[in-house]
């Protein structure tokens, strides 16, 4: 496990902190452990390297990892009483004054209750890969105090998931997912070149082959959290078939695609990639 230093300022996030310790309040009184996931994790694993957060969001999600769920109605109530409105949509508060919405995401043994309608819909999809992602948390420092977040890999199958799950609302998760691939190579240069030459092309290598090999990285070191659930496997490799067997139907490649200016062949190639990475 990791650990590095990041400030509040560096994210440029606004009214962060504030969430953040109130969360962080609530947490340690239930002595219940959370994670920091989502776009915001990336931002602060990126800026170990010195990368700066490429979108501000108001979003903030966090993973609770709860018994029960009188756990998460403990939860909710605290979060009332510092204004926070549970909305409609499952597991999210909304702060009035902070203009901050938070996802509060639970896992763990409560998972056993997501059979008996503990919410009015089918919420077991969002646990997919949590429990196997976040046994392989980091730790960073964010000023005086310590998150735990997933690492890069892990990262991009929870959002995967995530954005199968409810693509209508998680329109962000491709480009998300892109800016990891488009950071690794760097991010990670001494692990590829040490352990992944075996991926380097014959011949110069340009941009385009630096985000293949990156992408195919990424999935050889995200399968051993598929390794570890054989419901996670299927549910990632039914999301990459569908997505890279026909690209004009995918919308993910098509955001990629758009976000890009790529051709939907070229974003089909680094999705295969990372799929190869994960099933060869």
């Amino acid at each position: 496990m990791s650990t590095s230093n990041q400030s509040y300022k560096k994210l440029a996030i606004p009214y962060f902190k504030e969430v953040f310790e109130i969360i962080d309040e609530i947490m340690r009184k239930h002595e219940i452990p959370y994670y920091l996931i989502g776009v915001n994790a990336i931002a602060l694993e990126l800026l170990k390297e010195g990368i700066k957060p490429s979108r501000g969001t108001k979003d903030i999600d966090f993973a609770v990892m709860i018994s029960s769920g009188e756990d998460y109605k403990k939860i909710t109530q605290d979060l009332e009483e510092k204004n926070f409105t549970k909305v409609k949509a499952p597991w999210t508060f909304y702060n009035k004054a902070f203009n901050a919405v938070i996802d509060v995401l639970p896992f763990g043994e409560i998972e056993q209750e997501f059979t008996q309608n503990f919410d009015k819909r089918q919420i077991d999809l969002h646990v997919v890969g949590l429990k196997e992602v976040l046994e392989d948390s980091r730790e960073v420092y964010i000023d005086e105090k310590l998150v735990q977040i997933p690492p890069l890999p892990g990262m991009i199958i929870l959002k995967l998931v995530a954005w199968s799950d409810r693509p209508e609302d998680r329109g962000q998760d491709p480009g998300d997912i892109l800016k990891i691939i488009k950071h690794y190579f760097d991010y990670n240069f001494d692990e590829i070149l040490e352990v992944h030459n075996d991926v380097f092309p014959e011949g110069e290598l340009d941009e385009t082959g630096k985000l293949k090999i990156a992408a195919c990285v990424l999935g050889r070191n995200a399968r051993k959290y598929l390794n570890t659930s054989e419901r996670l496997k299927k549910r990632v490799s039914e999301i990459l078939d569908e997505h890279t067997a026909s690209p004009a139907s995918s919308e993910f490649l098509k955001k990629w695609s758009s976000q890009e200016d790529w051709d939907l062949d070229l974003a089909q190639e680094i999705l295969f990639e990372f799929k190869k990475g994960i099933t060869e």
